[in-house]
């Protein structure tokens, strides 16, 4: 009996004991049921915030990024500029408002932005017999052949060559762009490739956005503008090979907005499109210079109908007191100095913009003074 009663007496508590413990299992799973359902609501709302953050800065147009190409111009043809007011920031100078009229980052705003075609049927006879004078860009069917004509252009107290028509350079300084150096030049098989004539944009890539759609014409044309071409240090135009803005530039910083500023004036003029790589590095380049202007070559300057080294000194001085101007005859419009040192041999540096005499070629710094 006794044992009964106490078996008895031990069954309850033995129950309460594994109720009590289930109970707890049950509370345990629930609120583990409930955090899970919590993370599955709050973290797809956490991490949509990020991505939409992500999203949002990545597609804010920028001009230093190729993001600016989802909101620049279209890549089917040559864009037409901006519209004042315009709120595309790829409109504007990095770091202030729109890009100024005349400037190299108004005109790369309004051009092309697409990959670059294949080379397929690219030549360098595609461009026209080398240095041809048979051409009609500037300075065309002068002539001269259009290596002399960029030589007597770029360089300082040339000498030609006796009875070649004032056209051959056998001698002269070249204060070369791209490394800042000078060079002396000689005309000779072992020495003239000391100076090369550069195509700014080499023909290659010319071909590869956009030339290669030109009639004939329009590429010889190209090929012997004035515009394209500079006289360079040999080994630097050696190292560029048909690179663009994204893959060389001049070791000479200091030239290297006015390179880039005439990279897109070339491509503006001829319809060439720009490579995303190319855009963003022409842009970075000009973020330094937001108010580089567009390089204006209109033409070659007539030969000179002397040797240069024959100019005649400038007049001697009459007083030492400032004296009101002399009211002299205008000179003619097609006055031509073929070099600085003839532009001070004749008494007239500086030169300014607009002055008869003026080019850009004489004009190292694009200051708008040439000869200083």
């Amino acid at each position: 009996m006794t044992r009964s009663v106490r078996s008895a007496h031990h069954r309850p508590r033995t129950s309460h004991t594994i109720a009590t413990v289930l109970a707890g299992i049950a509370a345990v799973a629930i609120v583990a049921a409930g955090c899970q359902s919590t993370a599955r609501l709050t973290a797809p709302a956490s991490n949509t915030g990020v991505s939409n953050s992500s999203r949002t800065t990545l597609a804010s147009p920028t001009l230093t990024g190729s993001s600016a190409r989802n909101s620049g111009p279209s890549t089917s043809g040559p864009a037409k500029p901006a519209s004042a007011g315009t709120s595309d920031s790829a409109q504007k100078t990095p770091g202030s408002g729109p890009a100024a009229v005349g400037t190299a980052l108004a005109l790369l705003t309004t051009m092309a932005i697409k990959g670059r075609a294949p080379k397929t049927g690219y030549s360098r006879d595609q461009f026209g017999s080398a240095w041809t004078d048979n051409n009609g860009a500037p300075g065309g069917h002068n002539g001269c052949d259009t290596r002399n004509d960029i030589l007597r252009r770029d360089l300082v107290g040339i000498v030609l060559k006796a009875n070649s028509n004032d056209c051959t350079v056998l001698t002269g300084t070249l204060h070369d762009p791209y490394t800042g150096k000078t060079i002396a030049f000689t005309r000779g098989t072992a020495t003239s490739a000391e100076v090369q004539i550069d195509h700014v944009v080499a023909l290659s890539d010319a071909w590869q956005t956009g030339a290669q759609q030109l009639s004939p014409a329009a590429r010889i044309d190209l090929a012997n503008d004035p515009l394209e071409l500079l006289a360079v240090d040999g080994p630097s135009n050696l190292a560029k090979s048909d690179g663009d803005a994204a893959t060389w530039l001049p070791p000479n910083k200091s030239y290297r907005c006015a390179y880039v500023a005439r990279q897109v004036a070339v491509k503006a003029r001829y319809g060439l499109w720009m490579t995303p790589a190319e855009h963003d590095a022409i842009v970075q380049v000009l973020a330094a210079c937001p108010t580089q202007p567009v390089p204006a070559e209109t033409g070659m300057a007539p030969r000179a109908t002397n040797s240069p080294t024959s100019a005649p000194p400038p007049p001697p001085a009459t007083s030492t007191h400032a004296q009101a101007p002399a009211k002299l005859a205008p000179p003619p419009v097609d006055v031509y100095y073929a070099n600085c040192a003839a532009v001070r041999a004749a008494g007239k540096a500086p030169l300014h913009r607009g002055q008869p005499g003026y080019r850009a070629g004489l004009d190292r710094d694009n200051d708008g003074v040439a000869c200083e």
